[in-house]
């Protein structure tokens, strides 16, 4: 089975899941910007977010160029991972209008730990479709980045309990690691 509908259809949500997080934000009834303020927690929540969705963005679009072909499994495991993206909305718009309080920073996390079991989950599946000797396992490696990100997430979801804003701290810290795109499949990207 060939991949083009998976990518298409991955883009499509994708771009769906930030045309819905940006339509989360409310245009204030004011005229000075005073009446912007409420909205800062509620923008930079949807800034992390939009960072975090283009990340997964980007490096599923690096990947799918080094994989050949697609199967039942790895289906599956793009729809686990879009389910986690798709909750993405929910989660920022919970956090960013309960001013970064400890639950709702809870929620998020716990959404990111998620995305980064469901992608895991795809590359795994990935693997097996294409083999562990395959040119695609190959230039996955150990995938060393993806380990830390996760372990940095469930960190995150711990200090959360005590710091809300200290989490946070942690979330940027993965997506500054993530903001340079995932390059370890374009020796072995197929032809276009």
């Amino acid at each position: 089975m060939t991949k083009n509908r998976l990518e298409a259809f991955s883009d499509g949500v994708i771009a769906i899941i930030i045309t819905i997080m940006v339509l989360e934000m409310k245009v204030p009834h004011g005229h000075d910007l005073a009446s912007l303020q409420p909205l800062i927690p509620v923008f930079l929540s949807y800034v992390l977010s939009f960072a975090n969705v283009g990340i997964y963005w980007n490096n599923h679009h690096h990947m799918f160029q080094a994989v050949r072909h697609v199967g039942g499994w790895v289906l599956w495991a793009n729809l686990h991972l879009l389910f986690w993206l798709s909750l993405m909305p929910f989660a920022t718009g919970f956090m960013g209008e309960n001013n970064f309080e400890t639950v709702p920073v809870m929620v998020y996390v716990l959404d990111l730990i998620m995305c980064a079991v469901a992608y895991t989950i795809l590359v795994i599946a990935l693997v097996g479709q294409h083999g562990r000797n395959s040119e695609f396992a190959k230039a996955l490696g150990s995938d060393t980045k993806g380990k830390i990100s996760l372990g940095v997430y469930l960190a995150a979801f711990a200090l959360a309990t005590v710091s809300a804003h200290a989490a946070m701290a942690l979330l940027v810290l993965v997506a500054l690691i993530w903001i340079v795109p995932d390059r370890r499949f374009g020796r072995i990207a197929s032809p276009e």
